[in-house]
């Protein structure tokens, strides 16, 4: 699970936030925060995987605040979230390392595409074994949600390495792959086969088969689109 910690000094925000942090797989809200020494402090006890992290905050501002957790080397991602839409703040943001920068208002499908895309990019960057300057530079891709649109030309190109991986697994089978097959073809862990899984088919890469047995639920398979 990815922890979040919230920072946000609207108490309904922060809670609002929270709480559709927590519908997306794979994350768990560990506390909110409403300044930056409260942040400090829920970091400290919580140590939370990232920060949902506001600019306006009533005793410092949040790039501030980025900016001071990467001087003491904190080892915490960052996604911005706030109303300031002035290039100096981005850049800041940028400067201080933040992952992404989310321009309040935002809708729950566009939180949580970006939560999904930063949990593809992580779980990429712990499997990685540096090999080269191509590996290096995936790892330096940009970390946000694509525009959400189908498949063109190339696109399975642009897939994280691993991903890349999964999707050729369940291509070369010729017959519906579950995601013990999966980890077991690759050499990566069920959980891990599973989530990639279900990225694929958000992104209509492959398509969910439900293979009854006798007995019990039935199982989770895939199959590329053409296979329908």
């Amino acid at each position: 699970m990815i922890r979040v910690l919230v920072v946000d000094d609207d108490y309904r925000v922060a809670r609002l936030h929270a709480g559709q942090v927590a519908r997306v797989p794979g994350y768990e809200c560990v506390g909110e925060a409403h300044t930056a020494a409260e942040a400090r402090a829920a970091m400290a006890a919580n140590r939370p995987d990232l920060l949902l992290l506001d600019v306006y905050l009533p005793d410092e501002d949040g790039i501030s605040l980025l900016q001071s957790l990467r001087e003491a080397g904190e080892d915490v991602d960052v996604i911005i979230i706030t109303a300031a839409r002035d290039v100096k703040t981005v850049r800041a943001a940028m400067r201080g390392g933040a992952v992404y920068y989310l321009v309040k208002p935002f809708g729950f499908e566009q939180l949580a595409e970006q939560l999904r895309a930063y949990q593809t990019w992580r779980m990429d960057a712990e499997s990685r074994r540096i090999t080269g300057q191509t590996d290096v530079d995936a790892l330096f891709a940009p970390r946000r949600a694509a525009p959400s649109s189908g498949p063109g030309p190339g696109s399975a190109r642009r897939l994280p390495p691993t991903m890349q991986k999964v999707l050729d697994a369940v291509v070369a089978a010729k017959r519906p792959l579950g995601a013990q097959e999966v980890s077991e073809l690759i050499g990566i862990s069920r959980p891990t086969a599973q989530r990639y899984l279900s990225e694929l088919e958000r992104k209509n890469r492959v398509i969910l088969h439900l293979e009854y047995g006798t007995t019990g639920r039935p199982v989770n398979t895939y199959v590329p689109p053409e296979s329908r």
